[in-house]
């Protein structure tokens, strides 16, 4: 990484998530006074955003698609910075083509992310969103029984930044944590007493399964119908990273076939995802991709965002966090 001091540099904040909080306008503007700021709040997509990017030289984004028409129709674009870790709206090979450098950095939505993989473990292990709509219609919610999350067999897919925080957060109710990860992580599995399995071994044993896991080609979809018929019956599946990753017609079909299983997601296809199916399910608990929102894990990422016109690279496709 280099760090480039260029004050003058004209810089356009599209991200919505960034614009909305006043902290992060009033410091990237303490650096940058004519920065350009989305004041809709509304997210930017396709000819939107090259309108709104035009003549920047920075792009601030946080879930705005950076395809490779976008960015090749932004001849003066120069670095862009990104609000949050997944990268998989940023067309890597757009940017190492153009030599455009990118802002970017691990973690800081971690603890964040891992508060609500907790929340939702729990709100399903006790069906707390199935009795919260029973009491609502006034009927009755006796004889619904749950369990606790204490000492079940909490699987991983995924031992980054945030399958290892939410190991450490999970060490008060000694569950047996294993997790599966493409990546050596025997450091981190060693510090934090996390077993390290194949991905058969994850599915065939988790008594709850957290995916943390980067979309890619090899990845979209990985959780269809026969990844799911391969969970227990009482299985609780939690998704906190991309939506796409998860065939939702299949899990439909399985919260549908199997009352016991149990489902929770922060993330959809395509959001918001006020019309999804799964919502009709009492075994299924969804939450707006709040996943960052956190009042501090979003100062944290917009700080990294403003560090990121600074302190960037120059992507090579193929090597992470593009690979």
């Amino acid at each position: 990484m280099s760090r480039q001091m260029k004050p003058d540099l004209r810089v356009a904040a599209a991200s919505p998530s960034f614009c909305e909080h006043p902290v992060l306008c009033d410091e990237l503007l303490q650096r940058f006074p004519q920065a350009k700021l989305n004041r809709s709040l509304v997210r930017l997509e396709g000819a939107a955003l090259i309108d709104f990017l035009r003549d920047s030289d920075v792009a601030i984004v946080g879930l705005e698609h950076m395809t490779a028409e976008v960015i090749d129709a932004l001849p003066d674009l120069k670095i862009v910075s990104k609000l949050g870790t997944g990268v998989d709206m940023i067309d890597g090979v757009a940017l190492a083509r153009r030599n455009i450098r990118f802002g970017w950095r691990a973690g800081a939505n971690a603890l964040s992310i891992a508060e609500l993989v907790i929340g939702f473990a729990i709100v399903a292990l006790r069906h707390m969103g199935a009795l919260n709509i029973t009491m609502r219609a006034g009927g009755d919610t006796r004889h619904r029984m749950g369990r606790l999350l204490s000492g079940r067999v909490f699987g991983l897919h995924g031992f980054g930044h945030i399958g290892q925080t939410v190991a450490r957060l999970l060490q008060p109710f000694d569950c047996r944590v294993i997790a599966c990860d493409v990546a050596d992580r025997a450091a981190a599995s060693q510090e934090l007493g996390v077993e390290m399995v194949t991905f058969d071994e994850l599915l065939e044993r988790s008594e709850v399964l957290s995916i943390h896991i980067p979309l890619f080609p090899a990845t979209r979809d990985l959780y269809g119908a026969a990844t799911l018929a391969r969970l227990r019956p009482d299985a609780v599946l939690i998704n906190t990273a991309r939506g796409e990753l998860v065939d939702e017609a299949a899990l439909l079909d399985r919260l549908r076939r199997e009352p016991r299983f149990a489902a929770c997601a922060d993330v959809f296809r395509s959001e918001p995802a006020f019309q999804s199916p799964l919502f009709g399910e009492s075994n299924f608990f969804g939450t707006p991709h709040i996943g960052g929102s956190a009042y501090e894990a979003r100062l944290a990422m917009g700080r990294i965002a403003i560090e990121g016109i600074f302190d960037n690279f120059v992507p090579v496709p193929g090597r992470h966090p593009f690979d």
